[in-house]
This record gives C-alpha cells, sequence and structure tokens, in this order.
C-alpha cells in the first residue's frame, strides 16, 4: 500500500475517534432567578478564573436555559430579565419551557432561587433521565427533599445537591482527615430566612453544610437558641458524643463565612467561601460519570437537621431527635 493511501485511510479511521473526543456535553439551566446562574455559564462558557483549572471544564457548555424560577418570591422574580440577557451574551439560547429545554442537553443545573418549585421542575428531567444538579435548597420542606430523592431513585435518574461552601479548602483538608476525627466544630454564615422556607434552607444551608462536612453523618438531636447578640445559634449532638454548632453571621467577630474545627490530632479553620469553582469541577465530574460526590443520606441528614432546629423553635430551644422529624417527614411525603 502506498504511504499516502495508508495516511488517508488512518485518517478515515481516527476522524470518528477525534470526533468522540471533541464531543461537548450539552448543559441546560433551569431558572434565572439567582446569580449563580450567571456565575455557572460564565465558568461552563468562558472558562475559569485559573487557566491551569481549564481542563476540568473542558468539553462542557451551557447551551439552553429556560428562564422561570420563582413565580412568587419578588427578590427572585425581578433577577430574571437581567440574568435573562446576561447569559444571552454567554451564546445561551432561552426557550420557552422545560420541556423544550430537555431535547436540546445532556444534563441539567436547576438553579432556581425558591425551592418550592423544585418538585415541580425537576419531575420532567427525571421522566428524561438526565442527570440534574440541584443548587440549594433542595426544596423549601423536608417532605419535599424526600420527595425529590426519592422519585429521583425510582427513575433511576443521577442526582447531586450541594452548596458551594462544602468545597472550602480549610473544609476539604478537614474533610479529608487533617486534624483526625473531628469531635468538635463550629461554623457561621449569613442566615437571612424566606417565610416560604425552612428558616435555614434559605441561605443557612451554606454554613451547615459546612459543619456536617467536616462533622460527617450521624447527627442524632438539635438545640436551637441565639447567640449573646441575639442571632441564629443551633447546637447538635453527633453520635459518639460529637458537637457540632451553627451559628449566623454578623458583622463582628463572625463575618461572612467561617469556623473552627478540633479533632484527635489538633485544630483547624474551617466553613470559607472559596468560590464556585470547586463545586463545578465536582459537578463537571458528576455530569461524566453520573454518580454524586456527595452520598443521598448525608445531604437528606442535612435538611433534617435544618427542619428540626425549626421544630426546636417551635417548642422553645427544646431538644428534637432527626429521628422524629425524619419520621414525621417520611409520612408527610407518602401520601
Amino acid at each position: 500500500m502506498k504511504r499516502w493511501m495508508f495516511a488517508a485511510l488512518c485518517a478515515a479511521w481516527m476522524a470518528p475517534l477525534a470526533h468522540a473526543e471533541e464531543k461537548v456535553i450539552r448543559i441546560g439551566i433551569i431558572g434565572l432567578d439567582t446569580s449563580h446562574s450567571t456565575a455557572f455559564t460564565k465558568i461552563f462558557n468562558q472558562g475559569p478564573k485559573n487557566p491551569a483549572d481549564a481542563p476540568k471544564f473542558a468539553g462542557f457548555k451551557v447551551v439552553a436555559a429556560y428562564p422561570q424560577g420563582s413565580k412568587d418570591i419578588p427578590e427572585s422574580v425581578q433577577r430574571v430579565p437581567e440574568y435573562t440577557e446576561a447569559v444571552k451574551k454567554m451564546g445561551v439560547e432561552i426557550v420557552d419551557s422545560i420541556e423544550a429545554l430537555l431535547p436540546k442537553v445532556d444534563a441539567v443545573l436547576l438553579e432556581s432561587n425558591d425551592g418550592k418549585v423544585h418538585l415541580e421542575q425537576v419531575r420532567p428531567v427525571f421522566k428524561a433521565k438526565k442527570p440534574v444538579f440541584i443548587d440549594k435548597p433542595l426544596a423549601a420542606t423536608l417532605p419535599d427533599c424526600i420527595r425529590i430523592l426519592n422519585e429521583a431513585a425510582v427513575s433511576g435518574t443521577p442526582v447531586y445537591t450541594s452548596s458551594s461552601l462544602r468545597y472550602g479548602v480549610g473544609t476539604i483538608a478537614v474533610r479529608g482527615g487533617s486534624i483526625g476525627t473531628v469531635t468538635h466544630a463550629e461554623t457561621f454564615s449569613p442566615a437571612k430566612t424566606e417565610p416560604s422556607h425552612v428558616d435555614l434552607y434559605w441561605y443557612g444551608i451554606h454554613g451547615v453544610e459546612s459543619l456536617f462536612t467536616v462533622m460527617g453523618r450521624g447527627a442524632e438531636k438539635v438545640k436551637r437558641g441565639t447567640t449573646t447578640d441575639g442571632l441564629i445559634e443551633v447546637t447538635g449532638e453527633w453520635s459518639g458524643g460529637r458537637t457540632g454548632i451553627f451559628r449566623e453571621a454578623n458583622t463582628t467577630d463572625r463575618k461572612g463565612y467561617g469556623g473552627k474545627a478540633k479533632g484527635d490530632k489538633g485544630e483547624a479553620a474551617v466553613g470559607t467561601y472559596d468560590g464556585y469553582e470547586p463545586l463545578l469541577a465536582e459537578v463537571a465530574t458528576f455530569f461524566r460519570t453520573g454518580k454524586s460526590p456527595v452520598a443521598v443520606d448525608e445531604s437528606l441528614e442535612i435538611y433534617a437537621f435544618m427542619e428540626a432546629a425549626d421544630e426546636s423553635k417551635r417548642r422553645g430551644g427544646e431538644a428534637v431527635s432527626l429521628q422524629e422529624v425524619m419520621a414525621k417527614a417520611k409520612a408527610a411525603a407518602a401520601k
């Protein structure tokens, strides 16, 4: 065989492989009522801040979005026009329904800021069996959290939920064993509330997610009170006599996001916010593999912890077990 013919045949054989390697995983967004939608699109479509991290996001592109997020929370509804224009400038097609979105994409970011609409919005995604990342909060109530995770399992659809605060540098190091077994941790974050949601679901989820990242599963009881400056304080008892405390941020000694953890090998700072890129790198891996980096049981325990905090508030600060609130929520979810 002549050399030129061999080269031509090799090129023909390799072309389908090269095309396969270049195949883009098309991402669709549901909900343009949060700044996450524009920030996430920018990272996937224009690249991360650090060029060295670009390979983590290679092969992904946000290609379409359905704008409707919250139907009745003014601060969310008012954001939609601005964020719609922002993502359009980054090459995203705007569609008029979730049903129109799904055939155009391979994976979904459910970004609606309002957890009340998540169950309704994710059901078509489950029917289409598209892997879906559900941004915080998973839902507005614990029964809806259970419904979403149950329906994902029944449909066989990969689902993943997390706050970006899980991936703070110090937090992940402690999760990996840098100070041994964590015996006590304290975290703080802003905790603005929304009347239609369990209090900490709306924004306190960030600090609570940090707390669970370093403490792990095993929370048993929760007691809610107030800090010396009158803000939210939630104390959790974990198995093995371990304790974890979440406090609402203030403007003095608890500014923004942070905390500390104590282990049997030392202490470390935890709970910092280190950008969206570490979270989205995990989302990208999830979209490739269909395997959530956070176990469903851990995510559900986080939401049960926050529901128990609300129940404790209703009972005047009495300790409430996660087992109790989970049993009640499962009964409600089954109706």
